[in-house]
């Protein structure tokens, strides 16, 4: 019988340990990737990206000392944050900016989190700022996608088993990454419709010296950034 050493047979479990990891992050990134191409899918899921959009609306808003007045979301994806304050200044362009960048920063921050073992964290925590959003919401299809996402999310926070929990995060952290950046592509080809006048980088472009096509530039920029870095720390690469 031939003789194996106790340390080379930790190395190879280790090994392989690591492969199946490695399979697991490239299949959710593939399956999130995937579920953004798709049209049907992403017309489901694109809710998910509204909420986001809109909540980091909301959040930038109520750091920089506006009040937030309400929060709707629409069948058709598109959603409304609106806020009281002055109409103009960084605290205006503050909240502005920070709409089409939130999916792609929020799956920056679920990578960190999964690929740091905090993957219940992340969880909890959607679920927690869900909830507060809830409360700001002026519309029953708004009130009802953000219920169902929170359901979802607290379902596998509370109740799945640890690997079903990672795996979730994984394709959580995946999912914004690549969904951030769809909406700037779409923006930045309808950009020139009358019915885009009011989209971020057109307000945006009236209260600052840019140009809207440079403030999808700039959203494009970010997002595809948080995608490289987060894509990085996923894959073990940073």
């Amino acid at each position: 019988m031939p003789h194996v050493e106790a340390g080379a047979s930790v190395d190879l479990l280790l090994e392989r340990t690591v492969e199946s990891g490695m399979a697991l992050v490239a299949a959710a990134g593939l399956v999130a990737l995937a579920s953004v191409l798709h049209r049907g899918s992403w017309r489901l899921l694109r809710n998910v990206v509204t909420i986001v959009h809109e909540g980091g609306h909301a959040i930038v808003a109520l750091l920089t000392g506006r009040r937030l007045a309400g929060i709707r979301l629409h069948s058709d994806t598109s959603g409304v944050t609106v806020s009281v304050g002055r109409p103009r200044g960084p605290g205006m362009i503050a909240t502005l900016v920070a709409g089409y960048p939130a999916p792609s920063l929020l799956g920056l921050l679920a990578a960190y989190l999964v690929t740091n073992g905090m993957t219940r964290g992340l969880l909890i925590g959607s679920v927690v700022v869900l909830a507060a959003m809830l409360l700001a919401i002026r519309n029953p299809f708004g009130v009802l996608s953000v219920l169902l996402t929170g359901a979802v999310i607290f379902l596998v926070a509370w109740f799945a088993a640890v690997e079903v929990q990672e795996a979730f995060g994984l394709l959580f952290a995946w999912f914004l990454l690549f969904a951030g950046v769809r909406p700037v592509r779409e923006l930045g080809r309808m950009r020139n419709r009358p019915d885009t006048r009011d989209s971020d980088a057109h307000q945006l472009a009236r209260l600052t010296a840019a140009g809207p096509l440079m403030w999808i530039v700039v959203f494009l920029l970010i997002n595809l950034s948080a995608l490289v870095v987060g894509g990085g720390l996923l894959l073990g690469l940073l």
